[in-house]
């Protein structure tokens, strides 16, 4: 059996196109989305994997329609092999099914796709931390409290007031005045 599978980025955007090219393509049954790629959780997507059995075809318009990124397409892939299912991408006319010899090529093939796509991402965010260093951005969350904040919180401590009390007024936890004030301490003793 052919099981098509839609999906729109937005509730803007229309199926149409996409179903009418899965129903020439002899879809007996389409499930659809309408969501952003980028959401793990696709309920179209997960019934039209339910759905298929053993000898079945998934079929997709476009190969961008069924997975977020390289990796999220061959877990897909992975999982309806896994069942016995093959898939195959209308617009890119490719066909994945690990029984053959030449769906084991696509499919290690993809995978190596998957494994650079990866370390490119590594790649280009090491790349952007290091040019926010050098630019003095260090990352992380932003300071809650500058050093003069610090000896104040130090000076109300010193004269009575309560952590609790302190926290509240500067809407913070109790926690984030210890840790300061424990940073203050370590920096006084070196």
């Amino acid at each position: 059996m052919k099981i098509g599978y839609a999906r729109v980025s937005t509730g803007l955007q229309n199926l149409d196109l996409q179903n009418d090219s899965l129903e020439n393509y002899g879809c007996e049954k389409i499930f659809t989305d309408k969501m952003s790629g980028a959401k793990s959780q696709r309920p179209g997507l997960d019934q039209a994997i339910e759905f298929a059995r053993k000898g079945d075809t998934v079929i997709v318009w476009r190969l961008d329609r069924l997975g977020r990124n390289m990796e999220d397409l061959i877990s897909i892939v992975n999982a309806l092999n896994d069942r016995g299912v093959s898939f195959h991408s209308i617009q890119e006319n490719i066909t994945m099914d690990r029984s053959s010899s030449t769906g084991q090529l696509m499919f290690h093939l993809f995978a190596a796709f998957a494994e650079f796509e990866r370390n490119l991402i590594l790649e280009r965010s090491a790349a952007g931390r290091v040019a926010a260093r050098a630019r003095g951005r260090l990352g992380g969350r932003p300071e809650k409290f500058n050093e003069s904040d610090v000896q104040l919180l130090r000076t109300l401590v010193d004269n009575g007031t309560s952590i609790k009390t302190i926290a509240e007024k500067w809407n913070v936890s109790r926690s984030t005045i210890y840790r300061y004030l424990e940073k203050e301490e370590n920096r006084s003793k070196s």
